[in-house]
């Protein structure tokens, strides 16, 4: 392993970063305090960091579970305003929405009954992924298991006014994943109103299974506590993966011509959620694995999706290196205390935000036709995804 984590250069720092104090409070957003999110967590240091281009666009993350905790753009006024759910401070995080701006791994989305095999050998991880009556009964694995990378504490490093890394090292055997996988993730926010967020990672000693993705909420209108019903989406997406009642895909992968899954023309999020359909009934709402067109696996960007909001003229277009892009539309907050009340004590109601989550699809270990997410020892998977911050009159 050590050649592996010198080639990904993993470095330990502990501290709080430089420039982790975000401006002065304006009209629109919260103020978050860097000793607000100090703490020790699992013997390890947890802290705030804050990027920041020319524009005065800035975002602040937390080493815990490398969390987006707060993302503020210009509106068309030029108006700053935060875009992104998330809590003011560390013990709200640690008590809020477990997705909530995390970086996830070591298996983003889920794994159908949590099982999979590998060189001969059968898997089973913990079920983390369950529904309650009347919904079909869920038995998954979600988002790495029980403790994935949503919560750990990653070592932090700001290389820049502009940049911070993180790293973790996935341990064989972790959440029951065989081998050992380190992982270094870069937040960069360039003088272009882009965040990249680019990830190096390796399978070090056993085959194993690695896929990621950046889970931030977002709300484009700057008020976190609103529907984002009037919020317009385009996906650059002919074709959904088709799913079961227990949000697992099955195989099929379906075009979305004539059907509420379409996005492939701008509309409102809003427009047909309500109806009583059984993709959207079973799913609670918007919840889909798309296949981005023209994807290539070349580690070439291309366009997953744009999102706007007319009364702010807040655009939002997500680039990235993988196949797919989940749409969420917030289907499971519900404004309950503490877990969804965040920054300025707002509440983040029902279908209050929404998450474009590129990665490898759900599910892609059983089923050999998706792209690969399994790595033999020695092979590499590296990834961007790049949130483009515009402006519309």
């Amino acid at each position: 392993m050590k050649s592996l984590l010198l080639a990904i250069g993993f470095v330990s720092v502990a501290g709080l970063a430089f420039g982790a104090t975000l401006p002065a409070s304006h009209p629109g957003y919260t103020e978050l305090k860097a000793a607000d999110f100090q703490k020790t967590i699992d013997g390890k240091p947890v802290s705030l960091y804050v990027i920041k281009n020319r524009a005065g666009v800035s975002v602040a993350i937390t080493n815990y579970g490398a969390r987006i905790e707060q993302l503020l753009v210009p509106d068309r006024h030029g108006k700053l305003g935060d875009i992104a759910q998330g809590y003011p401070t560390i013990d709200k995080v640690l008590g809020g929405e477990a997705s909530m701006g995390a970086f996830i791994g070591r298996y983003a989305n889920r794994i159908g009954k949590g099982q999979f095999t590998l060189d001969g050998k059968s898997y089973q991880l913990a079920i983390n992924d369950l529904s309650t009556p009347p919904a079909p009964p869920r038995q998954n694995t979600l988002h790495g298991g029980k403790k994935g990378s949503r919560f750990v504490v990653f070592d932090a490093r700001q290389l820049s006014p502009s940049s911070v890394e993180m790293d973790y090292v996935f341990k064989d055997g972790e959440e029951n994943f065989p081998g050992t996988v380190p992982v270094r993730v870069v937040y960069t926010l360039g003088n272009d109103n882009t965040l990249t967020i680019a990830w190096a990672s390796a399978a070090d000693d056993k085959t194993t299974v690695a896929n990621y993705t950046q889970h931030t909420f977002f709300n484009l209108s700057g008020d976190l506590g609103s529907s984002i019903y009037d919020q317009v989406l385009y996906l650059n997406a002919d074709k959904v993966l088709e799913s079961d009642e227990t949000l697992v895909p099955d195989g099929k992968v379906i075009p979305v011509a004539g059907t509420v899954q379409d996005f492939t023309k701008a509309k409102p999020i809003g427009r047909d959620i309500e109806q009583k359909v059984p993709a959207l009934v079973g799913a609670g709402g918007f919840d889909f694995s798309y296949v981005i067109n023209g994807w290539k696996d070349n580690g070439s960007l291309i366009l997953a999706g744009r999102a706007s909001d007319p009364k702010s003229g807040r655009v939002l277009e997500v680039w990235t290196t993988e196949p797919g892009v989940q749409f969420y539309s917030g289907n499971f907050l519900d404004g309950s205390a503490p877990r969804d009340v965040g920054k300025g004590d707002v509440v983040y109601k029902f279908r209050s935000a929404f998450c474009l989550e590129a990665s490898h699809y759900p599910d892609a270990v059983n089923h050999p036709d998706f792209p690969t997410t399994t790595l033999k020892p020695g092979e590499w998977y590296t990834g961007k995804i790049v949130y483009k911050f515009l402006t519309e009159k």
